[in-house]
């Protein structure tokens, strides 16, 4: 299968997508999105019974790249997406 090739913006709309693809895509999302320095990502899972939400909130609690993440307000979509904030990498260290 050849890779679809999304946008790269601080939203993802994971209602396109396969749930088995959800882990493996939100880590080369998230990846890519710390390398263009972009730290603040809104994941729009969907309302319906909270399956996907739930699945997504233990994809985020187990990643690596994942700093924070909470229920985005009402106007950001409120129960159906969740505000991600990424780690920043510091790619300056100061050497001794």
């Amino acid at each position: 299968m050849e890779p679809v090739h999304i946008p790269l913006e601080d939203v993802i709309d994971l209602h396109t997508f396969r749930p088995r693809d959800v882990p493996e895509l939100l880590t080369d999302y998230f990846t890519a999105c710390i390398e263009a320095g972009i730290f603040s990502v809104r994941v729009i899972h969907g309302k319906g019974k909270g399956i996907l939400k739930k699945r997504v909130h233990d994809i985020l609690e187990a990643n690596d790249l994942v700093n924070a993440f909470c229920d985005a307000p009402p106007e950001s979509g409120g129960w159906g997406a969740t505000l991600v904030e990424l780690n920043r990498v510091e790619s300056n260290r100061a050497h001794p």
